[in-house]
């Protein structure tokens, strides 16, 4: 399908970026806020207001219409149906591990729904019928992406789509529960892309072709006391999967020929695969305009990305985090600043090559598989959160397609709001201010605003999880630390 042809012209992408620049310097003492205290908005044009409360560490929303909702939870493991700003009930409630960043942490309606009533969500189980935050009580593949049926009132069980791996105890290591992803949406295909984080795998998905070694090539290594390091189903990490609304895979996802060479566990989950080399992220969108997957990556201490995807894409982790001729950055701060360990103990980031053609030549190619630079990074970890496109004129036509992101924690701007305009062809993020030029926000620490002033456009908006384009056309924003969704509308 052709692209629609509404993205604006290059002169005003460039006026707009400078309007943006100057209200994110001197609008601060004219903000549009919900409520005392509450998320601002920078553009004099855009105001905010709460339209729904009483939620508890939500997760992701889904509207079934005018002021209705769906929004999961992460720690009750509930689906809220929220009605006129309010909870109204409990159409299901799942008995979640929630330790860390496991819980319910993913929907997505089918795309024919109500007609086809499917709902999707991405969730980790408890072994104990329960909501537990003990880490140690959920199956090996406890994450799961389930399909449920709306009957108006409740929602019933069809079947799994897919297990992953969610245990992370590793041997002779503290146990953990976090990079679990859990972001999933329909593409404009009508497939279900499906994000797991790394899961603090150090395997051939994390392209270590011989497992967590500095010595490669090498004798092969396993991956934990599970296996590995070859992607079987207790280490398929770190991907973007493409599966059909059933759960089956597509014949045309990218590397079917390759996982049917393959064969076995690890072949069939490689045919599953449409990206890889991920590190972790909480934002996954796509384009109402092109049909591109747009996600966002968290880095540890460095290099927080925006990545339009690609079949076949290979991420780099953990050989690369960021534009790949900054190599050199990456090795730097992750060798010299907090935990320097990658959050994992199994493979330093003492081994991170020191040139690019280094790190190139050590990543872990399925057949047909490319590299991929990420289109925007930031020097320092910004920690972004849920993402968005606003499919919509309803905010005035210089924001329409354009793509929104929030932060994951309000450590930076009490949880900003940044605003991203791309091309006319929708492949890169477009800008004006020249220190972007080369698509990296050299930020000068961690959580630090520098070079993306142009980019806020909004504040305190604390933990984002979601953003969707709401019936009415405005934007909306479900706020994790909040407990609320929040509406961005025009004055």
């Amino acid at each position: 399908m052709a692209p629609r042809t509404r993205r604006r012209t290059r002169a005003t992408i460039a006026m707009l970026a400078l309007a943006a620049t100057g209200l994110a310097m001197t609008a601060a003492g004219t903000p549009a806020s919900a409520e005392p205290g509450g998320p601002t908005m920078l553009d004099p044009k855009l105001a905010v207001r709460t339209a729904a409360t009483g939620l508890v560490s939500p997760t992701g929303l889904a509207f079934l219409g005018d002021d209705d909702m769906f929004v999961i939870e992460k720690t009750t493991g509930r689906v809220q149906r929220v009605v006129d700003g309010a909870v109204a009930d409990t159409p299901l409630d799942l008995a979640v591990n929630f330790g860390s960043e496991r819980g319910l942490l993913g929907i997505a309606l089918h795309p024919r729904f109500p007609a086809n009533p499917g709902v999707y969500l991405y969730w980790t189980e408890s072994t104990t019928g329960a909501d537990t935050s003990v880490l140690s009580e959920t199956p090996l593949l406890g994450n799961r992406v389930d399909r449920f049926v709306w009957n108006g009132s409740t929602l019933t069980f069809d079947r799994n789509l897919i297990r992953i791996r969610a245990v992370q105890e590793d041997a002779g290591q503290p146990a953990r529960a976090n990079h679990n992803g859990g972001v999933i949406t329909f593409g404009r295909d009508r497939k279900l892309y499906i994000f797991t984080g790394d899961l603090g795998r150090r395997g051939q998905l994390q392209n270590l072709t011989c497992g967590p070694t500095a010595d490669c090539p090498g004798p092969i290594v396993p991956d934990d006391q599970f296996g590995g390091p070859k992607p079987d189903s207790a280490h398929l990490s770190g991907v973007v999967l493409r599966l059909n609304d059933d759960g089956s895979t597509p014949i045309t996802n990218p590397f079917f020929r390759a996982g049917a060479a393959l064969g076995g566990e690890a072949g069939a989950t490689v045919q599953k695969i449409f990206s890889y080399g991920h590190r972790n992220g909480f934002g996954m969108t796509v384009d109402p305009d092109t049909g591109n997957v747009w996600m966002q990556e968290n880095g540890d201490d460095s290099f927080s990305e925006l990545n339009r995807l690609e079949p076949g894409m290979n991420g780099g982790w953990i050989q690369i985090a960021g534009p790949v001729a900054r190599i050199g950055q990456f090795k730097e701060i992750e060798t010299t600043f907090g935990g320097q360990n990658l959050q994992q103990l199994r493979w330093p980031p003492s081994n991170i090559a020191d040139s690019p053609w280094q790190a190139l030549r050590r990543l872990f190619m399925l057949p047909g598989a490319h590299y991929s630079d990420p289109e925007f990074s930031w020097k320092w970890e910004v920690a972004p959160g849920g993402m968005g496109f606003l499919d919509s004129r309803r905010l005035g036509p210089q924001f329409e397609g354009d793509l929104f992101m929030g932060a994951a924690t309000g450590a930076l701007n009490g949880g900003y709001l940044f605003r991203f305009n791309l091309t006319g062809n929708g492949r890169q993020i477009a800008v004006d201010d020249p220190r972007l030029k080369d698509r990296v926000a050299d930020n000068l620490a961690k959580h630090d605003i520098t070079e993306s002033e142009s980019l806020l456009v909004g504040r305190d908006f604390g933990a984002v999880t979601d953003i969707e384009t709401d019936p009415d056309g405005n934007l909306a924003v479900l706020s994790l630390t909040d407990g609320k969704v929040y509406t961005i509308h025009r004055r």
